[in-house]
């Protein structure tokens, strides 16, 4: 498990260092100490390496203080190699930002020939420190020019994919908020995988206990009744002989509370052996660990990170054993009554990749797995996804965003059992070396409103109402609103949105959501949008377009008004509308014709100029043949009011029985 067994004060526990270690040699123990793959212990000697070839400043070392420094003559070869291991080694055991610094003395040295990963590599940290576009250009610069393992183009692929993803991330988070845990649950060490029961809270913590001289991990309980008093809980193990560096942690309790679980791990050599025990709870005390079967542990595999289902019945677990896909998988087994497992099942290549995945949490009634990959297109690093099981088939696991995932290590999902916004998570994300348990609060709000009949102002019921990403123009939801008119949809992001409102013989329309708050009306203040009923065949008059005399001229004010029209059609992209003029009795017939059919022309080429298919907009001049009021009264006498009613200008929606997708009403 990564950054469990990490030691704070690794200079400390070196033993017998002052004896053995040699002015010259601090690179063998460097590569000693890398081979094994203690890559902190690799970083200090490699660094105290690079001082004495004057690679950086000469720094003290606090039980050799009185050391002369190498007067050797320094090589090329010695510094590209010291350089390269000492990135090598901060990368992995990710301290990313001196690694990244490190990469580039290897590269700007020209170095590159002897180290061609050093790039790809230096890319990986610049993402890490959240460097997105200086990442893709070192990325695609790797890619261009490395010619070695096809595997390695393969990494460099998925981490340009991964700033890219970032950068969206980033820039439109989820409306999350994620804050650290102060003491008693924050230590000098690391702190994970927060479990509440019963009111209590338990967790694993590698903080120093008395006459400790390691950081050691333990799970602590923190009871309700002492809330600032962490206790260990102390396992009565028999089984300690031989095993050096004895840990446990990630607690999960059965449906009763009375069993748990965990994993408990040790040293073998250089080797650490994992595996997932149980303890039952017995007279107030826990009984001797036993280790669960070899359906969860296989003999030199690790299986880890146990976590119970509510109804007791099923474990999920992270495990690198045979039949997984590569790395440690999430399995499941099924649990028997005296606690231990009747099978085990790996996930599948749906949740499961060629990397590592952990940490599982599963949410029984909403058949919910929620779990950290690094497997899938990310922030970096472990990442939390969640995949829904329907008849035993997971849905594509879904990247829960940022700040629920950060640039580094994200595990151990678990909800607040008291309040429905809130969950832990832990996360490296604050350190160089620790997990800590953070705090999550979800701080989305509700987008709703009232649909109504433009005309009538009553409720309309029977609209669909679509709520859109405006960016991917993917429809996150959807619903049909009842006879109140209503309709809520959930923001959780801080992505722009859209609403699409839909009702057959209505005008559809396209309407920007705000980012936070109410809409009003159509400008989106507040929530209530009309939709305009229509008829087919029935003319609507457009007020307010307007001529100068005898001219067919658009005027500025004019334009305003047919822009309502053009976002109408680009609303309703399947309409077909036919534009006509009228004029009052003054004049000719063939004078009124010519003249009506010039300004429905203007207003069509006008609205044809703002992107709409000319296949969909008609002009047609009715001349003064078609009057809506009388153009003089019953005594004779002109009726400018009358006139002023003729000289109009309307627009119908056009029906054509040979095209069924031109009848909106349908």
């Amino acid at each position: 498990m990564k950054k469990i067994i990490f030691t704070l004060l690794i200079l400390l526990v070196f033993k017998g260092v002052n004896a053995q270690y040699s002015k010259d040699n601090p690179r063998v123990y460097g590569d000693k100490a890398f081979n094994n793959k203690d890559y902190y212990e690799a970083a200090f000697y490699y660094k105290r390496a690079a001082e004495g070839l004057s690679l950086t400043l000469l720094q003290a070392i606090p039980y050799h203080a009185g050391e002369k420094t190498s007067k050797k003559p320094t090589k090329q070869t010695d510094q590209a190699y010291i350089s390269y291991q000492l990135a090598e080694s901060y990368r992995l055991y990710e301290n990313y930002i001196e690694a990244q610094g490190w990469y580039y003395k290897v590269i700007s040295a020209n170095y590159e020939k002897e180290y061609p990963l050093a790039r790809l590599w230096y890319g990986v940290c610049l993402r890490a420190t959240q460097h997105f576009d200086d990442a893709i250009k070192q990325l695609e610069q790797f890619q261009a020019n490395y010619n070695g393992e096809s595997k390695y183009k393969d990494i460099a692929t998925k981490e340009i994919k991964n700033c890219h993803f970032a950068k969206d991330q980033y820039q439109y988070p989820l409306l999350v908020e994620a804050t650290k845990l102060p003491a008693p649950y924050a230590s000098d060490g690391s702190d994970y995988s927060l479990v509440q029961r019963d009111g209590n809270s338990y967790f694993t913590s590698s903080r120093f206990v008395k006459d400790d001289k390691k950081h050691l991990n333990r799970i602590y309980q923190l009871d309700k009744a002492k809330p600032g008093v962490p206790i260990v809980i102390s396992l009565k193990d028999p089984d300690t002989k031989g095993k050096k560096e004895l840990e446990y942690g990630t607690p999960s309790f059965n449906e009763t509370g009375k069993r748990m679980y965990f994993t408990r791990w040790y040293k073998e050599g250089a080797k650490t052996i994992h595996a997932i025990y149980f303890t039952e709870w017995v007279d107030n005390d826990w009984s001797a660990p036993k280790k669960m079967n070899s359906n969860v542990n296989v003999d030199g595999f690790n299986s880890i990170q146990p976590f119970v289902t509510a109804d007791g019945l099923r474990l999920f677990f992270a495990s690198n054993k045979p039949g997984g896909q590569g790395g440690d998988d999430i399995w499941v087994a099924y649990l028997n009554f005296n606690g231990d497992a009747v099978s085990a099942t790996n996930l599948g290549s749906v949740i499961n990749t060629a990397f590592d995945e952990e940490a599982p949490y599963y949410d029984l009634p909403n058949k919910r797995l929620v779990y950290s990959s690094k497997g899938f297109i990310g922030l970096g690093g472990f990442d939390f996804f969640e995949s829904q099981s329907t008849l035993d088939k997971w849905s594509e696991p879904k990247n829960l965003g940022y700040p629920i995932n950060s640039a580094k290590d994200d595990l151990y999902y678990l909800p607040d059992h008291d309040d429905a916004k809130k969950f832990y998570i832990s996360s490296d994300r604050e350190s160089d070396c620790c997990l800590a348990i953070f705090s999550a609060e979800n701080k989305k709000y509700v987008l709703s409103g009232l649909v109504t009949d433009c005309d009538t102002h009553q409720p309309l019921e029977g609209v669909k109402v679509s709520f859109i990403d405006s960016l991917s123009k993917d429809t996150l939801k959807q619903m049909v609103v009842g006879k109140n008119g209503r309709y809520a949809f959930d923001v959780t992001d801080k992505r722009p949105h859209s609403l699409r409102l839909e009702k057959g013989c209505y005008f559809a329309k396209n309407l920007p959501a705000p980012a936070t708050g109410t809409m009003r009306n159509d400008t989106l203040y507040s929530a209530d949008i009309c939709l305009q009923a229509f008829t087919p065949e029935k003319p609507i008059v457009i007020k307010n377009v307007l001529y100068d005399f005898n001219k067919a001229t658009l005027r500025p004010e004019s334009k305003v008004v047919l822009d309502t029209l053009v976002g109408v059609l680009k609303d309703n992209p399947t309409i077909k509308v036919e534009l006509s003029a009228h004029t009052d009795s003054i004049g000719s017939n063939k004078y009124n014709d010519k003249l009506s059919q010039a300004r429905a022309q203007s207003c069509v080429t006008y609205i044809i100029s703002k992107g709409i298919d000319a296949a969909r907009v008609y002009a047609k001049g009715y001349g003064k043949r078609k009057p809506v009021a009388p153009n003089s009264l019953p005594n004779g006498k002109d009726n400018p009011a009358g006139r002023q009613l003729n000289r109009r200008t309307e627009f119908k929606v056009l029906k054509d029985p040979n095209d069924k997708t031109s009848n909106p009403c349908k």
